[in-house]
């Protein structure tokens, strides 16, 4: 049942990522197609995956986090996320990336079953600082993906190519709001996984989180530095899309590459 129900939420993830890309594609080529029926499919998708994480993550044990299961679990997180600011913002263009990369971890997780119970049901405060920190790191990584499509946008309007795809997204300086209110949001909550991960630390290296702690103190500082520098000298344009892939890059080291060597390397769990 699992795996049908994966199936089906991974095709949803698809049709909705390629049905927004098409959009996007055919800006300024007539009537802009609405967003709302993507959007809807993505929900869908949503939807089955959670029922999935429901029983694969939130197991009767505790919290369930292998390698595997987390993926799929900030896949389903930001996604989520994604579609839920919608409503507010004009963000949809990033489930171009996200969508299809939710499919990719809602597979990857049916496909490689693990077992790693992080937090057993009576440690709710655990519970919920790592819930926190994966609600920042899905914040994050909507940021970085609003980056590249900065990016992307800022090459086209410094190469005078300002038709195309360019019609169907915010402009420039919209783009560059947004992309620092999901880096404040994920700043937060960052700020206070880390504060609140010290009161769960005994012993840094005994509970292998030397390199963990340390590289989300780098990302922490990154995406700090990088706010001050919007604050005080209006960082924007190419200097914030660099400092925000940077910070990024040491958040995803942190969390998915000190699994990636722990859990499915050296298999110390």
């Amino acid at each position: 049942m699992n795996a049908l129900i994966g199936g089906l939420a991974a095709l949803l993830y698809l049709v909705a990522g390629g049905w927004l890309a098409l959009r996007l594609a055919r800006s300024g080529e007539g009537p802009v197609w609405p967003k709302r029926a993507p959007l809807l499919v993505g929900w869908g998708a949503v939807l089955l995956h959670a029922t999935i994480l429901a029983q694969t993550v939130f197991a009767p044990a505790g919290l369930n986090l292998g390698f595997f299961n987390a993926l799929s679990f900030t896949g389903g997180l930001i996604n989520a996320l994604l579609l839920a600011v919608t409503a507010a913002r004009p963000v949809e263009n990033l489930g171009i990336i996200a969508l299809p990369a939710g499919a990719l971890t809602v597979l990857l997780g049916l496909l490689f079953p693990d077992q790693r119970i992080v937090a057993d049901s009576s440690q709710w405060p655990l519970e919920l600082h790592i819930l926190i920190a994966m609600l920042a790191y899905a914040l994050l990584a909507l940021a970085a993906v609003q980056a590249l499509l900065l990016a992307v946008q800022d090459r086209r309007l410094r190469r005078r190519q300002p038709g195309g795809f360019l019609r169907g997204i915010p402009p420039l300086t919209t783009m560059e709001t947004l992309l620092f209110q999901l880096i404040t949001a994920g700043f937060i909550l960052l700020s206070i996984t880390l504060a609140s991960g010290f009161f769960f630390l005994k012993d840094l290296f005994g509970q292998h989180l030397a390199h963990k702690t340390i590289l989300s103190l780098i990302a922490w500082c990154v995406f700090g530095v990088l706010l001050w520098g919007r604050w005080r000298f209006g960082w924007r344009g190419r200097t914030a899309i660099r400092w925000t892939l940077s910070g990024f890059g040491f958040l995803v080291l942190a969390f998915f590459g000190s699994k990636l060597v722990l859990e499915l390397i050296l298999r110390r769990y």
